[in-house]
């Protein structure tokens, strides 16, 4: 018997289709990004990851295969406007846009910056971080438009192809999308660099490297346990 969760589930990109401006994105967008995902293997079954990095403002759309284990990348998109500086969010009003280890949390067919995705900031790491007298934020997104105070805006345009793919992903049982937001591509000459800029960022940095270190090298995630305060990677 289906569950009914199975069902919700799997009527995922029905339901988003009954917005107009994800029929939209569905209309314009579709044909061409499932030409080149069947070129490259996919088809619309697959399974999404993004890793973004601030310094480069680039956000990278990786897919696999669900009996795959190592994901492919697929496009990489520019962020059309930045906030802060390097370094994670801490504090509410910080400007900051987050960085660690994240998933999606929210599809808005409705937002005020044409489609977005939350990404579930704050996790229990930036809780430590923040402390229990401030307050930590929230409402971080990957959207349309071409503003920011903490956000990762894409356009208009590039949000529609990076919602798509993240609506076929859900629509076939993915259920947990990693967002991966590092301050900088973390190699050892970027981290000696930045490291001595932000010297009060480094043992987080550290931290971060590792999970970027061993996707770079096996092309998926390890396994990431915030613990007390911390990214401990396995």
């Amino acid at each position: 018997m289906t569950s009914i969760s199975a069902i919700t589930q799997n009527n995922f990109l029905q339901n988003q289709l009954k917005f107009e401006r994800f029929k939209q994105a569905y209309d314009e967008k579709w044909d061409n990004l499932k030409k080149e995902l069947v070129s490259q293997g996919f088809e619309d079954i697959f399974e999404l990851c993004i890793n973004a990095y601030k310094n480069e403002g680039k956000l990278e759309v990786w897919l696999k295969k669900p009996y795959q284990r190592k994901f492919k990348l697929f496009r990489t998109y520019d962020f059309c406007a930045h906030s802060g500086t390097l370094g994670p969010k801490v504090i509410e009003g910080d400007l900051q846009t987050p960085e660690g280890f994240y998933k999606i949390n929210v599809f808005n067919p409705k937002s005020i910056y044409h489609l977005s995705l939350g990404v579930d900031y704050p996790n229990s790491v930036d809780l430590a971080r923040t402390g229990i007298a401030n307050k930590p934020g929230g409402d971080i997104y990957i959207h349309g438009n071409c503003v920011t105070v903490g956000c990762i805006p894409l356009t208009d345009d590039k949000i529609k192809e990076v919602y798509l793919l993240a609506v076929f992903a859900k629509n076939d049982s993915q259920n947990t999308m990693p967002v991966n937001i590092f301050p900088f591509k973390m190699d050892e000459r970027n981290m000696e660099n930045y490291s001595r800029k932000f010297p009060q960022h480094v043992e987080f940095w550290q931290s971060l490297q590792k999970g970027y270190l061993a996707f770079e090298k096996n092309n998926f995630l390890p396994i990431i346990t915030p613990i007390k305060g911390k990214y401990v990677i396995k």
